[in-house]
């Protein structure tokens, strides 16, 4: 639910990836549970037919260029990552760590809490506009996304909602699991990043990591399968 955004053109090489230590159903991306490629993934998204009504920005400051895309199973778009840590308070997110903290996000863990950035991988949606409206393309919270960036495949959940013109963000999480700089004032991955969302699906309950990557596999294997 971030408001501000970080140009990351002067930053993206400047800052030394961080060492915080994720617990073990964090997704950290490997073999297993990347067993559908990266190269695979990508091969289904060469091509876009845009369902959006105009394109997004990945910054404040850049021009429009990034459609989302779709197919009948899955939207999807390449865009750079910025880093969302918002949600639950602490020594990795917070408001010394993140100047744009918010100790909220627009989906919430089974308990009611919100999620937490540091540990569990999600993706950011831009809010419902007249560009586009993630609700009308079966996307909701604890939906199933494929994140990809160079070579590896992450499997995270829909957790937050962003600016309505700005598209290209993710957990604190998603980021370090990607071995992308997670810091949330300098770090992201300024391209290259494709995100793929899988239509109507919905991880349970949404802060359950290893749940989205069970589901995301499979739902991996069904797109990369079908025509």
């Amino acid at each position: 639910m971030r408001t501000r955004r970080l140009t990351l053109a002067a930053a993206a090489g400047a800052a030394l990836l961080a060492t915080a230590t994720l617990p073990a159903n964090a997704g950290q991306a490997d073999p297993e549970e990347a067993a559908v490629s990266a190269a695979d993934l990508l091969a289904k998204v060469t091509s876009c037919s845009q369902i959006s009504h105009g394109k997004y920005r990945t910054d404040q400051a850049t021009p429009a260029t990034v459609p989302v895309c779709g197919t009948k199973d899955a939207v999807f778009w390449t865009a750079d990552m910025d880093i969302d840590c918002d949600g639950w308070r602490t020594d990795s997110c917070n408001e010394t760590t993140d100047p744009w903290f918010l100790p909220a996000t627009a989906f919430h863990q089974s308990d009611g809490k919100p999620l937490r950035s540091d540990t569990l991988p999600y993706v950011v949606v831009p809010s419902p506009s007249g560009t586009w409206d993630y609700r009308a393309a079966g996307v909701k919270g604890g939906g199933v996304a494929a994140v990809i960036y160079d070579d590896q495949v992450l499997y995270a959940v829909v957790g937050d909602t962003g600016p309505q013109q700005i598209i290209g963000e993710a957990s604190y999480a998603a980021a370090e699991a990607l071995g992308i700089d997670p810091d949330p004032a300098v770090g992201g991955a300024a391209s290259g990043v494709t995100y793929i969302l899988f239509r109507n699906s919905q991880a349970s309950p949404i802060e359950n990591h290893s749940a989205a990557a069970e589901l995301g596999e499979k739902l991996a294997k069904e797109f990369v399968g079908g025509s």
